[in-house]
């Protein structure tokens, strides 16, 4: 079975807590802070793996998590630093954040790896906060929680040349004729039912992809048919090979097919209207109407295009047809690599306007979210007095204090940071 799209969760690692723990040796009556700080988490990596040819795998497994970092630990060791996991995709998967539906990578290259979720900072150990007024702190900071989000895979084939035709026209005898695939061939419409490579070798180091793009018929660019789940695969190829059936056999009209299979590919994408293409035209062996056949190429030929009588079935023109379509890649740029349209590694991701928090009001309740301020909280050790002073100084300084003022808090409200609940204090 071909599967080309998948819906996935990833997450990276936790940063491991940072630890409280005091030097102790013999002889030493009161050691210093030596509490170590916490291991990174893992990140989430994509990997081009060019032995798979299907997103199958993803099909049966949907939740991908890196390891955490692990805690301090005393004698200001840091803790190990949590295991990366390693996706590995089929190249030519391009990963969409599913929030946004944007490109956040296109997995080409087998030589780049793509981090898509970072492990969180590890947090820092007692002996960070030790200053010349405190001695002897007895807390830490927690670490950070890794990224995590939802993404879309899309396997869009890496062909140079597509065969894009109706159902029937011989596009997966061509295939068959001129490369080591084997496609089912059979004399019925959609046959075909997944797209299919093969390398064309003419001479040495004279080769190029070619695929057998199925289920394009009308109505294929708003789903109709198979189209639909295949049109995406079109998008990087550099040439088009238009497979018509001119032999009238089955009592269709050449021209009419032709514009119908190119309104579909415009419709689906815009771009696809300029891509170059080659006419095959194909099962002239058994021409039934040779007017209505010189009619359709001399417009194809006065529309610019280059018309080769074949015969997929007996081969006649087929070597002619692959030696021009290689002679015409030369002059054509690489396979396309689709822009990233979010890139959620860069500073510019990040929301500048966002402050860590936001203050809203549940039941009489000040709750108090955000990533920035569910860290601080889970770091606090509320039975030590130097531990709640660097907390009330830390939301004085980011502003909390002045956002629930702002709010109407007042004397004695309850306020909730994550499962904290403690009452506000002017």
């Amino acid at each position: 079975m071909f599967i080309d799209k998948a819906k996935i969760f990833i997450k990276a690692g936790n940063g491991g807590n940072g630890a409280i723990a005091f030097h102790r040796e013999k002889y030493v009556a009161a050691g210093g802070p030596d509490g170590g700080d916490g291991g990174r988490g893992g990140n989430v990596i994509f990997r081009v793996d060019l032995g798979l040819t299907t997103l199958m795998d993803f099909r049966y497994k949907r939740k991908y998590v890196a390891e955490s970092g692990q805690a301090g630990m005393r004698n200001k060791m840091n803790g190990k630093r949590g295991e990366d996991i390693i996706i590995s995709v089929p190249q030519g998967t391009v990963v969409r954040d599913a929030a946004t539906n944007k490109i956040i990578a296109d997995l080409y290259d087998p030589e780049k790896d793509v981090i898509l979720a970072r492990g969180g900072n590890g947090g820092w150990g007692n002996a960070h906060f030790a200053t010349a007024t405190r001695q002897t702190p007895n807390f830490a900071k927690n670490g950070q929680k890794g990224d995590e989000r939802e993404v879309f895979l899309e396997l869009k084939l890496l062909a140079d040349v597509g065969l894009v035709g109706f159902p029937n026209v011989g596009k997966s005898t061509i295939l068959s004729r001129t490369t080591k695939a084997d496609p089912k061939i059979a004399n019925y419409h959609f046959t075909t039912l997944e797209p299919n490579l093969g390398v064309v070798s003419l001479e040495e180091h004279m080769s190029f992809v070619l695929a057998d793009i199925p289920g394009i018929i009308e109505g294929a660019s708003e789903g109709v048919g198979l189209g639909h789940e295949f049109l995406r695969h079109i998008e990087r190829t550099r040439l088009l090979i238009h497979v018509v059936d001119v032999s009238g056999i089955e009592g269709r009209n050449p021209l009419e097919d032709f514009d119908i299979i190119n309104s579909e590919l415009v419709k689906y994408n815009l771009e696809l209207e300029s891509r170059p293409q080659i006419i095959a035209a194909n099962k002239t062996d058994i021409l039934q109407d040779e007017d209505v056949y010189k009619a359709f190429c001399s417009e194809m030929e006065s529309r610019g295009y280059k018309v080769f009588p074949i015969s997929a079935a007996t081969g006649e023109g087929v070597w002619e047809l692959m030696k021009y379509t290689y002679t015409e890649l030369q002059k054509l740029p690489p396979i396309q690599e689709f822009d990233i349209e979010l890139d959620i590694n860069e500073e510019e991701f990040i929301d500048k306007t966002d402050k860590g928090f936001e203050v809203t009001v549940e039941d009489g309740v000040y709750v108090v979210s955000g990533t920035w301020i569910e860290a601080v909280g889970g770091s606090v050790n509320f039975s030590d007095n130097e531990s709640l002073q660097f907390f009330q100084q830390a939301l004085k300084n980011r502003g909390v204090i002045d956002a629930l003022v702002e709010a109407g808090i007042g004397e004695g409200d309850t306020v909730r940071i994550g499962d904290l609940e403690f009452d506000f204090v002017w």
